[in-house]
């Protein structure tokens, strides 16, 4: 049987909440959102590298896996902006992974579950990559705003 990237996490998202509030209330908060940050991206550097075996390294493998993995199972309503050998830009304008950690009231949690782990993925996908973010739909702004560049 083939999950969806989404359909995991929203599968994910009530255990994780019961998770992270335990160790928030054992750890306190500031020590569980650290090791939090640091184990996602630890995660975020194996998935970058297995997708990058998989689909391959360049811009336009990063658009397929955008389009075929992140956004399957209508996960993601997108706008391209640019896609080039040296960019790949778009807008996030809705998104099923903010509301899975919304039904589960824990959007918070979510930003480092989900969105802080796009920084750590772009340069272990490919190590000449890097992504510019300013906002994002999980912090209340109206869209997420990914550009991937190459440097």
């Amino acid at each position: 049987m083939n999950i969806t990237h989404v359909k995991k996490r929203e599968i994910q998202a009530p255990l994780a909440k019961c998770l992270l509030e335990g160790f928030i209330n054992h750890f306190g908060k500031e020590e569980t959102l650290f090791a939090l940050k640091e184990i996602i991206n630890v995660d975020a550097l194996k998935s970058a590298r297995e997708l990058a075996k998989e689909y391959g390294s360049s811009m336009q493998d990063l658009a397929k896996i955008v389009r075929d993995v992140w956004a399957a199972d209508d996960a993601m309503e997108m706008d391209f902006i640019e896609e080039s050998d040296q960019k790949l830009e778009f807008k996030v304008t809705r998104c099923r992974y903010v509301d899975a950690y919304r039904e589960n009231d824990m959007q918070e949690l979510g930003v480092y579950l989900s969105c802080n782990r796009d920084i750590a993925f772009a340069p272990a996908f490919n190590s000449d990559f890097q992504l510019l973010r300013n906002k994002t739909l999980m912090a209340g702004d109206d869209c997420c705003d990914f550009c991937f560049v190459k440097k």
